[in-house]
Parts: C-alpha cells; structure tokens; sequence
C-alpha cells in the first residue's frame, strides 16, 4: 500500500504523518503526498505546455536536440535513454530543463549544469521556468519532513542544496507501439539515480511500482497530487536508511505526461556513506547519465 500524505501535517510534524512517512521512507520508498503550493491548476498548465510542445513538428524539436550537445538539457527523442541494460532503450520522449548558474560561476562548465535550450516559444519556457522555481521549494520542503522522519539530524543536509543540480523534465509517453515487445518499455524497470522525485501526473495510470512482493503496483495521481519517490544516491548518503524501489511505465493504449522534478544536491556534496571515503553526488550523476544517454554513452 503507498500511502497518501498532506504535507501541511508534515511540516507541522504530526505525529501520526511522520510515523507514516517513516515507513514509507524506510520500506515502500514511495508514498503520494498533497496539499502542497502547487495547484492543480499550476500543475495542469505546466503538463499542456509539455502536451503542446511535443505536438510540434520534429524539426522544432530537432532544433534543440540534446544529442547534439554534451548535456542533458532540450528534447530527447524516442531511444535516446536505455535506463536499463536489459531492455531495449525507452520509446519515450523527454524535455530536460536544469539549474541556472552565471556564466561566472566555477561550475557553469561542468555537463550538469549545462545551458538550457529552449524552442522559439517564450510562453512555454516561461510556464516551465516558473513551474520549475515552485517545484524546487516544494521538493526542498519534503525532503526537511523525511530526513525528520527517520530521525536524521538536518544539519548533514544543511548548505547541500544551495546550487542544486536539480532537473525537471517532461515526459511524453505515446500510446505503446504495435511493435513493441517484451523488452520495450516507456521506461524500462529502474531506480532514480539522484535524491528524491517530486513526480505530477495527468491522472492516467501508467507507472507501476515493484512491491516489497516482487508484484507490480499501478500508481496514479490527478494533478495536485504528487508521486514521491528516492534515489540512489539518497539511499547511498543515509546508509541505505531510506530506499530506493525500482519503478516502471510498460505503455498503454493512451498516451500519457509525467512531469518529474529530480532534486538534487550541489555538484560538490559529499554523499559517501558514515565512515566511507569521499563521493560527490556529481561523481554519482555524471556517471549515471553517462551511462544512461546514449548520446553520452558515445562522447
């Protein structure tokens, strides 16, 4: 069962709330939480502007190919991502949008903080751009109710986040191909590789969730409500305290978008385990990606 949360009662610490989150951070690894900032309505709006976007015609699209960049920022085509070296890769599409640093900045240079690009539509890149500033206070705000509710101290987190390499992305899932098989997926069975997902959903159902049974769990949201999941690298910074549970979308006969804010620390936080050397969670993205993106798999 993935339980649903408010997170009103969580920054309050409810008792009750914070038992409940505790399981969820130390067993399910997922849990659907609401009563956040962001509407439905503000929710709604930023999934259109992805609908509109991926409706454009491929050279708009083109234009800002990710695979012509050494980033992971503007549209990603259909098998440009193999999330799982079982399958095939992923028969989705993607819009990728990352953190903003000056041009001045010591870290602007490193891959994950790369540029945005944009289409020739500043009234997308203004819902994104907005949408993505609301989503990281929302997603800093349950990651301080987590860490609480498993009894961490705050102050291991404290200053991570201030250049958080953050990545909001649009997913564009089609209705699932005639051709595909057994190992073609929207995406293929896989954990987050970063901190936590702040995940909006058009209502559809799709993602399914790997149960502590081996059975997959179907999992939706109407907009308003978010699926939150954790990464790798939280469950490898807390020592395997809070999980990471694979996750899946197999595709069906509707097409579906998924909006997911991936929050992320600073390229230079230390995330190694107590008692283990040093490990950045740049380290640990950068070579996820690259292990990910076919386009860096080839650079």
């Amino acid at each position: 069962m993935i339980p649903i949360l408010d997170l009103r009662k969580l920054s309050a610490r409810e008792p009750e709330s914070m038992k409940t989150l505790h399981k969820a951070a130390t067993d399910v690894g997922f849990f659907l939480v609401e009563g956040t900032t962001l509407s439905a309505e503000r929710v709604t709006e930023v999934i259109e502007a992805y609908r509109t976007f991926f409706k454009q015609p491929m050279s708009v699209k083109e234009a800002i190919n990710m695979a012509n960049s050494g980033a992971n920022r503007g549209w990603g085509a259909p098998a440009s991502e193999q999330v799982n070296p079982d399958a095939n890769p992923d028969y989705k599409q993607v819009f990728d949008t990352g953190f903003d640093l000056p041009q001045d900045d010591p870290m602007a240079e490193l891959s994950v903080y790369a540029p945005n690009m944009w289409p020739d539509d500043p009234a997308f890149r203004a819902v994104v751009e907005g949408y993505y500033k609301e989503a990281l206070i929302v997603a800093n705000q349950v990651l301080d109710a987590v860490i609480a509710s498993v009894g961490l101290s705050p102050d291991r987190f404290q200053g991570a986040f201030e250049k958080p390499m953050a990545l909001l992305r649009g997913n564009f899932y089609p209705e699932r191909p005639d051709w595909a098989g057994a190992k073609d997926f929207g995406i293929a069975p896989h954990t987050d590789y970063g901190c936590l997902t702040l995940l909006a959903i058009d209502g559809l159902a799709g993602l399914e969730v790997l149960g502590r049974d081996g059975a997959w769990i179907p999992v939706k949201a109407q907009p308003g409500r978010f699926v939150v999941n954790f990464g790798e690298m939280l469950e490898r910074w807390t020592s395997g305290l809070i999980v990471a549970t694979e996750h899946r979308v197999v595709g069906s006969l509707q097409e579906r978008i998924s909006v997911p804010m991936f929050y992320n620390p600073s390229y230079d936080t230390n995330v190694a385990p107590d008692g283990q050397p040093p490990f950045t969670a740049g380290d640990h993205l950068t070579k996820r990606f690259e292990e990910t993106y076919l386009h860096l798999k080839a650079s």
